[in-house]
Formats: structure tokens, sequence, C-alpha cells
């Protein structure tokens, strides 16, 4: 049974998703890569779904209501004129990347806080994806920048995480219960 503070961090992750999914929605309407938009709103939306459903498998039904109208029509207004003025500046890719942050951040908190394990679990396979996009996202804002330089912290830390487990010698990969 969740806690009354667990509820609350689910509903700000619900929230959070739904406005980076309708972010994602209106950049991806007159992108250039707009797949790389339409795969965030997909993951937002994938979020979104876990949290509700864990919220929907509280006995208390105060907490199993949904978002509600007014909220995701003015998430869709905020998420118009927001993805209006990232056009106008030519970097929709790195405002739309500090709102996948924003998203990232909240997973990271409900996941580390959680009780539940396969809220833990669902939400740590949103986590590899979130990263693997913040990566194809860097590379798009560095595409609409029209400059070759290194690649972010975003990107880096993708890269180290792909590749940690190759580095390991086989010296070192072992069993830990190994008799």
């Amino acid at each position: 049974m969740m806690i009354d503070a667990e509820v609350v961090r689910l509903r700000k992750l619900r929230n959070v998703a739904l406005r980076a999914r309708a972010f994602a929605k209106a950049l991806e309407s007159n992108a250039i890569d707009g797949a790389v938009f339409a795969q965030c709103a997909l993951v937002c939306w994938n979020i979104a779904r876990i949290a509700s459903g864990t919220l929907r498998a509280h006995p208390y039904l105060s907490y199993q209501k949904g978002p509600s109208q007014i909220r995701a029509l003015a998430d869709q207004a905020i998420a118009s004129l927001a993805a209006i003025a990232a056009r106008r500046q030519s970097n929709s890719a790195n405002v739309y990347t500090r709102e996948l942050q924003c998203v990232a951040r909240e997973v990271g908190d409900v996941r580390a806080l959680t009780w539940l394990p396969d809220l833990s679990d669902a939400l740590g396979r949103v986590q590899l994806r979130l990263r693997r996009l913040a990566a194809e996202l860097d590379s798009v804002a560095q595409r609409e920048l029209g400059a070759v330089t290194k690649p972010s912290h975003a990107v880096v830390g993708a890269e180290m995480n792909d590749d940690a487990l190759d580095e390991i010698g086989p010296e070192n990969n072992w069993p830990y219960l190994a008799i």
C-alpha cells in the first residue's frame, strides 16, 4: 500500500510527463526531426500511464482520480506557445532537452523513493529509454546549431553507460557468490 507522499510524487510525475508530452507533440508537427519528438512523446505517455496505473490501484477513491481536462488544455496551450518560441529561435531540441531533463529527474526521484518493486522496475526501463532519447536530442540540437562540437554531458553519460560493461576484463567477470 502506498503512503500519501508517494501518491503526491506519482501525481507530480504524471503531470510533468503529460506536460512534456504535450510539448513534444507541439514540436513534432513542424520539426525536421519530428521522429525524435514523437519518440519523446511516446515515452512521456508511457510514464504517465505507469503513474496513473499505480494510482488507480490505490484503495482510496480520492487517490485514483486522473488529471483534469482543464490541466490538459492548459498544458496544450502552454506547450503550443513554447513550441512557437522555440521554433523562432531555431533551437527546439535544446529547449526540449531541458524539459526531458525535468522528466528524467522526476522519474529518478520516484524510482529512488518508491516501496513498490514493480514500479521501480518499470521506471528503470523508462530511464534507459530517456538516456537514449537525450543522446538523440543532443545530436538533433547539434544539427540545428550547425556546429560540430564535442558532445554534451548527456551523450557522454549515455555512451559511458553503454560501454561500461565492455571495458570489464574477463578477470573481473566472475559471480559474486562463486564457491
